[in-house]
């Protein structure tokens, strides 16, 4: 930027007697509320794809941030997108994602479906790359990729959705508890909580068999609130006579949660938090 330019401070939700707000604008507003990165915004059926035919895929109702780009299939409608044919023997993965565009000579913008094609190959398929852009340095075109198209041969095996849905104010403001799924240990006193997209698990059980050097799988989170990399945190554990001794616990992007010990013990605990 030249800074030797005049810079003027700009009234943006305010009357000035013309036509004054920009795109760009309206796009820093949702960048520092909604941030920068991708998602799929809480509203109609969240942009939920259904596979109409090898050939088609319909997108139905929601809104999608990008880079401060919002973008909608109106409620109560969906687009259909077309597909190309898979390849006989062969695995690929296809891209679709919603294409922004700037007509260098208009200034319009539009966002439309795009289907960027992978190569097919006979194992392990990847994605085909996408086109990056800022739209606030003034890119021409910005691809966000929203759903991957997963194909054996002429079939399509999954349509796989990309992006998360992102909470809303109230979902973030709220508390919701949860259970585990599964439970290696029987009868602990457990609290799983999350609040403004945090999860705190505070665990305690009394164990049997509690000895050094072996990975216990204590439990399974539910899918919901895996967590995307896994965590590392500390817990503790107590043998008999109550001296309680520092361990380890892991919890993997499965959602299982394992525990190890120094000592032998026979109760252990731990508390940890990690963002959704």
């Amino acid at each position: 930027m030249n800074w030797k330019e005049k810079m003027i401070m700009e009234i943006v939700s305010g009357r000035t007697g013309k036509p004054h707000v920009t795109s760009q604008q309206f796009r820093q507003l949702i960048e520092g509320t909604v941030g920068q990165e991708s998602c799929i915004l809480a509203s109609g059926e969240n942009l939920e794809p259904e596979l109409a035919s090898n050939n088609s895929l319909k997108i139905r109702s929601g809104m999608l941030a990008h880079h401060g780009n919002i973008s909608s299939v109106k409620i109560g409608t969906y687009d259909a997108v077309n597909l190309s044919n898979g390849s006989q023997g062969m695995k690929r993965i296809d891209l679709v994602v919603c294409r922004y565009t700037r007509n260098a000579e208009t200034e319009v913008e539009s966002c439309n479906w795009v289907v960027i094609m992978g190569t097919p190959v006979s194992s392990n398929p990847v994605a085909p790359t996408y086109t990056v852009g800022n739209l606030q340095e003034g890119d021409l075109v910005d691809d966000c990729p929203v759903f991957e198209v997963h194909y054996d041969g002429i079939n399509v095996t999954e349509v796989k959705k990309i992006l998360s849905v992102a909470p809303n104010l109230t979902e973030l403001n709220s508390k919701t508890s949860y259970n585990f799924d599964s439970l290696s240990w029987t009868n602990p006193t457990y609290h799983i909580t999350k609040k403004s997209g945090i999860i705190h698990i505070d665990y305690h059980c009394v164990v049997s068999g509690g000895a050094p050097g072996i990975s216990f799988l204590v439990a399974k989170l539910p899918s919901s609130i895996y967590p995307k990399n896994t965590i590392k945190s500390q817990a503790w554990t107590a043998n008999g006579s109550s001296q309680r001794h520092g361990a380890s616990i892991e919890i993997k992007p499965n959602g299982q949660i394992c525990l190890v010990a120094g000592d032998s013990f026979v109760e252990a605990g731990f508390t940890v938090s990690y963002p959704l």
